[in-house]
């Protein structure tokens, strides 16, 4: 009788052992992926501040054309103080403040399509070397913004899968690991945009 019982305490401290050793894993991966969705929002952030950081100078090289429409420049000067100035945490992102953010930058890169767009009527500007470069600049990027905002979506599909996963998400729970936002199209994306000349 004493043997049997023996017996079922250390199965019964087996299984506790493999249970907390497997949960203390599952955590430390949950956190693992939580601080990469966490990097990789600090490199979305990043690359959104070097455009920011651009446009001053992009600012600047145009109001050299002495009549260039000052209503343009204003619009864009405004659309980067107020993208500039909303921050999320990378550890609090709910989809709301990830929409906030999404349409101050999603206004910004509105304001400056209409800035280069206007610029096609100043062959002189478009001559300007600093001008130019400038503009190779934002171009470069807008494509660094895009591969940020993938990369971080794909880490967040990750942590979500891990997440979500049973009995992961057992844990997930239990520590208050919860479902992250990645970005999404804003809306009227899936149109092409026109083109007239």
């Amino acid at each position: 009788m004493k043997g049997t019982r023996n017996l079922t305490l250390i199965i019964i401290l087996g299984i506790l052992l493999i249970l907390g050793a497997w949960g203390c894993g599952g955590y430390n991966k949950l956190v693992k992926q939580d601080e990469t969705v966490q990097n990789k929002w600090n490199d979305v952030q990043s690359s959104y501040q070097r455009r920011a950081d651009l446009i001053p100078n992009l600012v600047n090289t145009v109001k050299g054309e002495a009549n260039f429409e000052q209503t343009t420049l204003q619009n864009v000067v405004e659309a980067r103080a107020k993208a500039t100035q909303l921050r999320v945490d990378p550890s609090d992102l709910t989809p709301e403040k990830l929409q906030e953010f999404q349409q101050a930058q999603g206004q910004l890169s509105q304001a400056l399509g209409r800035l280069l767009m206007v610029t096609e009527n100043y062959p002189n500007l478009r001559a300007n070397d600093a001008f130019r470069n400038l503009q190779t600049q934002l171009e470069g990027t807008e494509n660094r913004i895009n591969v940020a905002r993938n990369d971080f979506n794909a880490t967040v599909n990750t942590y979500n899968t891990q997440v979500r996963s049973f009995p992961t998400n057992i844990f997930a729970g239990i520590m208050g690991f919860k479902r992250k936002q990645g970005f999404t199209a804003e809306q009227g994306a899936e149109k092409a945009p026109e083109v007239k000349f």
